[in-house]
């Protein structure tokens, strides 16, 4: 498909997978579902009423619940065509009960149905989990997919510091459950690059060739013929067997691939050059975990590390392949996948994690990146107003991605800091970033919140504030904002530019932009000149918005 385009999608993984994806259009899918493994077993599997709870997920609160969404979930599972998945669903009501944990299952079950509609028949699905329901989400998997196409149960340790566990040993690990469409599935096997005392192993020289070797036993356990060398029939050790049959030992022997230490003890060359790595089994333990000071840390609390996602998608998909990640949270699928030229769709339910992968995207691969559509944000002010009414933090980090910032705080974590978004600028050659605050409203505004805002620049030491509102400010208002007056770079006054400026999402959404100073000079020893600097012009670069 020569006219693809990458897309991530803002909203319901089911409603964006039932809308969006054909059938059997996608070549390899990883999935993270978020759960509340922190939560005790007592919680998780206690009963629910259901009155006053709604089944939902978000990024960061990584739980279930079960409500009346729940239930009605439930009754479409098992009231429609019998299958083997709805008989599952029934047993699992009558063994765990109408609880958080059944809340998962049964939230996850259409998900799953979906993802396996939309892969290709040579396609592969791999879904990460840890101990706190993986016994359960692989009987859905077995009767989504089939036992048959269950391909391995891969072990990531991810804990490297053991942390003493009253009456249990510590958990280390993650699973993640390899599952084909098929059994005609894509596969490659991944070597691990050879460590340096295994490298020093090969001292010999061939002195014919100049190649490096080491020599091995040609012999594994279990009985086994005598086999021909040359003019000499040799048997194998007591117990032992030779480890390739009589048509590839002649073979090798023509080529001077074996050396004899003893008249009857046969040992094989292995070049150097020749030596691939060992292949990588179903037990992970050299990809480690992000640590604190990793340069790819994003702080997000479910990241995985980029050498994990590469494994799999080398593993089990072709360059122009597509790859799906449903739950993709800080995009660390997505951003694999373009380092490793596959194409791809994201999808995730909060506008942060849209933000969040965007801004990756763009500092990660810059003028290499490729194209990509961002579906399902608003595209006008009654869009933006319906989405204020449904949820509020959502609204506001959408509307402080329409200047370019991040996100400043996630604000159901602790109280409203008047900062909904940050802009850090360099306006001189010292390299010291200035500061610019962001801050949204979605309700009825004032001239006190213009003048709470300039408290804020002043709290925050920033040099520019942003007021960003959903109704139309009050003459008073704009005036207020006037009277802070203009920043002007220190060492270019003839550039100014205002201190504290107020945008509707109907300008934004218009092409308004927002005026600030930014240096760009062409290489790190260049100092700045009068023609870098300029109001700033948001180049959406490779960004296409529908």
């Amino acid at each position: 498909m020569e006219d693809w385009i990458n897309q991530l999608h803002f909203g319901d993984n089911l409603k964006a997978l039932k809308e969006s994806i054909p059938d059997e259009s996608v070549d390899l899918i990883y999935l993270d579902p978020p759960f509340n493994s922190n939560a005790t077993y007592n919680v998780l599997f206690k009963e629910r009423s259901g009155e006053n709870s709604t089944a939902q997920i978000t990024a960061f609160e990584d739980a279930w619940r079960w409500g009346r969404e729940s239930e009605i979930a439930y009754r479409d599972l098992i009231t429609g065509k019998e299958t083997k998945l709805s008989f599952l669903m029934q047993a699992f009501r009558h063994f765990l009960g109408r609880n958080d944990m059944l809340a998962y299952l049964v939230m996850m079950a259409p998900r799953l149905v979906e993802l396996h509609r939309v892969l290709k028949p040579t396609g592969s699905l791999f879904l990460h989990c840890d101990q706190t329901a993986s016994h359960l989400i692989k009987l859905l998997l077995d009767a989504i997919f089939g036992g048959e196409n269950f391909q391995n149960e891969i072990i990531w340790q991810k804990i490297r510091v053991e942390k003493a566990q009253s009456k249990r040993y510590p958990k280390l690990h993650d699973s993640i459950f390899f599952y084909s469409k098929s059994k005609n599935f894509k596969f490659y096997h991944q070597r691990l690059k050879p460590s340096e005392e295994y490298l020093k192993r090969f001292n010999l020289i061939e002195e014919e060739t100049g190649r490096q070797y080491l020599l091995v036993n040609f012999f594994q356990g279990g009985q086994g013929p005598a086999r021909r060398f040359g003019s000499q029939l040799i048997s194998p050790p007591k117990g032992k067997h030779w480890i390739w049959g009589q048509a590839r030992i002649d073979e090798a022997y023509e080529a001077g691939r074996f050396v004899f230490t003893a008249s009857d003890k046969p040992r094989l060359k292995r070049y150097l050059d020749e030596h691939l790595g060992r292949i990588v089994g179903n037990i992970w333990t050299d990809i480690y975990p992000i640590n604190p000071a990793a340069k790819e840390r994003l702080g997000f609390p479910t990241q995985k590390p980029i050498a994990l996602l590469t494994r799999i998608i080398n593993s089990a998909s072709d360059e122009n392949d597509i790859v799906l990640d449903p739950f993709c949270g800080c995009g660390s699928t997505v951003v694999a996948a373009e380092k490793l030229n596959r194409r791809w769709i994201g999808i995730d339910i909060t506008h942060l994690s849209i933000t969040l992968i965007k801004n990756r995207l763009r500092e990660d691969f810059k003028q290499k990146l490729k194209p990509f559509k961002v579906y399902g944000i608003p595209r006008d002010k009654s869009s933006a107003e319906a989405l204020a009414l449904e949820n509020r933090h959502q609204f506001e980090w959408w509307a402080v991605d329409l200047v370019d910032a991040r996100p400043a705080q996630d604000k159901r974590r602790g109280p409203d800091s008047g900062v909904d978004g940050v802009i850090f600028f360099i306006d001189d050659d010292s390299g010291i970033a200035k500061k610019i605050v962001v801050q949204v409203k979605s309700g009825d505004v004032s001239v006190q919140q213009i003048r709470d805002l300039r408290g804020v620049m002043e709290r925050e030491d920033a040099v520019i504030g942003v007021f960003i509102t959903l109704k139309q400010p009050s003459r008073q208002m704009r005036v207020e904002a006037l009277a802070v007056g203009l920043y002007v770079p220190e060492h270019y006054p003839q550039y100014k530019c205002p201190r504290l400026q107020i945008f509707t999402i109907e300008e934004l959404l218009s092409g308004k932009k927002l005026e600030y100073p930014s240096v760009a000079p062409q290489n790190t020893f260049d100092r700045p000149t009068v023609q870098n600097i300029k109001k700033r012009k948001l180049n959406p670069g490779s960004l296409i918005l529908i």
